[in-house]
């Protein structure tokens, strides 16, 4: 399975993402999942800086994510999916399955949301979207980096 990270992170492509992650995992790729940053040049050139050459950053909008998950997926290069909301990201495992594990990264504070972890706050119907995607067969966990502890999505209630 090529696609060896399927992460929200509100912060999108950073260092985090890129060392933290795309190190370890030996990562070849990463897909932005964004509409907005997918119809903006200059966005797009904006978080093209912040990725190594040895990392090929691709975007693509939900539906274009849609129609290339499977071809990633058998790609010879591992690949990370990053979307920076709950919302894409449900729509995206929704409509491109199987998506079997979700990790949860930077989710910060906005109005609405609770604290779950001192890097996830999300609000009471983003949780319940989460649930919804675990019950449909997607294992949802937090987690900041690789190597610290995974937490289970009922442990953020």
């Amino acid at each position: 399975m090529p696609i060896v990270l399927y992460r929200v992170d509100d912060r999108l492509v950073h260092g985090q993402v890129v060392i933290g992650w795309g190190k370890p995992l030996n990562i070849g790729f990463i897909v932005l999942l964004d509409d907005t940053v997918y119809g903006s040049d200059w966005e797009r050139d904006l978080y093209r800086m912040g990725t190594p050459p040895e990392i090929e950053l691709r975007f693509a909008d939900l539906a274009e994510a849609v129609r290339q998950h499977a071809t990633w997926r058998v790609e010879p290069a591992n690949g990370i999916v990053l979307t920076a909301d709950v919302a894409t990201m449900a729509a995206f495992c929704q409509a491109a399955p199987p998506v079997e594990r979700l990790n949860l990264g930077g989710i910060h504070h906005k109005p609405g949301r609770t604290p779950r972890l001192p890097y996830v706050y999300l609000a009471d119907e983003e949780l319940r979207t989460l649930e919804a995607l675990q019950q449909a067969g997607t294992v949802v966990t937090a987690q900041d980096l690789p190597t610290t502890r995974a937490v289970p999505l009922e442990a953020l209630r």
